[in-house]
């Protein structure tokens, strides 16, 4: 049953034009963020308590990941009602509350929208496989005839990024396409009634006041004429590295134009943000263009390692891949389907230098929930508690995303420390005691402090944030050094102390500890300097 609410919210009131452009955004996964009830999940109503620590934290707007109607097949992804909440998460009333909330507090809210897939418990989905082939619910999704004598194969070679093939046969021997679980059978975005549709449920929520759509799997929509056979195995290794007939087909494009007119007609500048996995930055470019999203996920800087060669190439691809498009850039280090940057990079000194560079770039920037705490990786859950499908299959992705997932700690010497009264729903580690929201607090030398700090300048001092370019300033090897109007940020990715000439200034902030001498730069540091 979809719930309903009779008022509308007004958006955040005295907010600059083009917020988005410079916005640090929060991504709360909202399972592991706060629970109210002690069930052990999080929930909306948890979300809304710990809004304050967000808005003191000094972030801009918060994404929060899926909170719909659904079976949870794939945490949340597999959405059975796009207007509804889930029960484990609360009512609407719920989510009315945590807008009302956050707009009052001076925080954007940002949902999550699922248009690739649905669940296969979703009335269309119910219905159409009850209905049978042929019928008009079917050509509402992808359902083929098999190959074979008999039907026996799937109808092509598709992979599922979970593992297996992207087929699954109907009782009545059809198959139908799902680009991940069985349980997410995609969407035919080539009929009306699906394009309708997802305009509709834009509406619903911008009518709630929410301040835009984190669009997930944006690159997925739209697949190749005639669904051809990509020709080859281990299909999953090409995501990101070359167009595939399943992802970043060009059609997509035409959608997101209409859903840009969408956006504009709500007063407040509401945004789309597209989870898009590219072949380059500049094909990820064309998702942002003046007319489509205002913002796309930079996966190019996600995946590049701590390496200053790397990172400054990253940078400038970035940067010139937006340019031409007005577009701003966007810079992640993690998010619910990455390890966590404290553990790919190796150690918390270069995760919280690599946080300091990532704020001094021009742009957006993305925090994940328990990254200000400098939480690791959780690389030792039993594998009876882990939940993401795709550890259950092979082929696929490598199925530990329950390691990013954890819930976060708030205070106290014991698990479950402040997230709620009825345990977690993934352990925690004994290690996190140390690393909770009350632990760090007040802490200088603390990583949330240093987040705290870093976003405080950040909004205090006008080089930083909005803008499109670097100037680039002789360094060391291993050193990344630029200038942005009187700042400069400098960073040695090396696991030694280099000394460095020129910068001059005072400090703003550091990642770590500095020594007596100025012009000697620790090893994994970042600095940020006032000219």
């Amino acid at each position: 049953m979809t719930q309903h609410l009779a008022d509308a919210l007004p958006t955040p009131t005295g907010t600059r034009s083009g917020w988005w452009r410079d916005a640090v955004i929060y991504q709360v996964y909202p399972r592991s963020f706060a629970d109210s009830n002690g069930d052990g999940m999080g929930d909306l109503a948890g979300i809304r308590g710990r809004l304050p620590y967000l808005k003191e934290l000094g972030v801009d707007a918060v994404w929060l990941s899926p909170f719909y109607a659904s079976p949870q097949a794939d945490a949340g992804y597999d959405v059975a009602d796009y207007r509804a909440i889930d029960p484990m998460f609360g009512t609407l009333h719920d989510a009315d509350a945590v807008i009302r909330e956050a707009h009052r507090l001076g925080l954007r809210i940002i949902v999550d929208l699922v248009p690739n897939h649905c669940s296969d418990q979703h009335e269309w989905f119910k219905q159409a496989l009850r209905e049978g082939p042929g019928t008009p619910l079917r050509e509402r999704f992808h359902f083929r005839p098999g190959k074979g004598e008999s039907g026996e194969r799937p109808p092509n070679d598709w992979e599922s990024i979970f593992g297996g093939p992207a087929w699954t046969r109907a009782e009545d021997g059809e198959w139908y396409l799902h680009l991940f679980a069985p349980e997410q059978p995609d969407f035919n975005w080539e009929h009306p009634a699906v394009q309708d549709e997802f305009r509709s449920v834009l509406r619903f929520w911008l009518d709630l006041g929410v301040d835009g759509f984190r669009i997930d799997v944006a690159h997925g929509l739209v697949k190749a004429a005639g669904l051809p056979d990509l020709g080859r195995d281990e299909q999953l290794k090409l995501l990101g590295n070359q167009v595939l007939p399943f992802f970043d087909q060009d059609g997509v494009h035409e959608i997101y134009r209409s859903w840009r007119k969408v956006l504009d007609e709500y007063a407040g500048e509401r945004i789309g943000v597209a989870e898009a996995w590219a072949p380059s930055v500049a094909r990820t470019a064309l998702y942002v263009r003046s007319d489509e999203l205002h913002q796309a996920f930079n996966f190019h800087y996600l995946t590049t390692g701590w390496d200053a060669a790397a990172l400054r190439a990253a940078v400038d691809e970035s940067l010139d891949a937006m340019r031409p498009v007005g577009a701003p850039t966007t810079w992640v280090l993690s998010n619910h389907d990455v390890v966590r940057h404290r553990t790919r990079f190796g150690s918390l000194a270069r995760a919280r230098a690599a946080v300091l560079l990532m704020l001094a770039l021009p742009g957006s920037a993305y925090v994940y929930q328990g990254e200000e705490l400098g939480l690791p990786e959780v690389v030792d859950l039993p594998d009876e508690v882990r939940q993401d499908p795709s550890f259950f299959k092979a082929n696929g992705q490598d199925g530990l995303r329950d390691g990013c997932r954890v819930p976060i700690p708030w205070s106290g010497d014991a698990a479950p420390y402040g997230f709620g009264e009825g345990g977690s729903w993934l352990p925690q580690p004994a290690e996190w005691a140390a690393l909770s929201v009350e632990a760090q607090t007040g802490d200088a030398g603390s990583t949330l402090e240093l987040y705290r700090a870093a976003l405080r300048i950040r909004r205090e001092h006008a080089d930083l944030g909005a803008g499109d370019a670097v100037e680039w300033l002789e360094g060391p090897e291993g050193v990344l050094s630029f200038r942005r109007g009187a700042f400069v940020c400098t960073v040695n990715t090396t696991g030694e102390d280099v000394r460095i000439a020129g910068v001059g200034g005072s400090v703003l902030l550091a990642s770590g500890e500095l020594g007596a001498d100025p012009a000697v730069l620790p090893a994994d540091t970042t600095v940020w300097w006032q000219g």
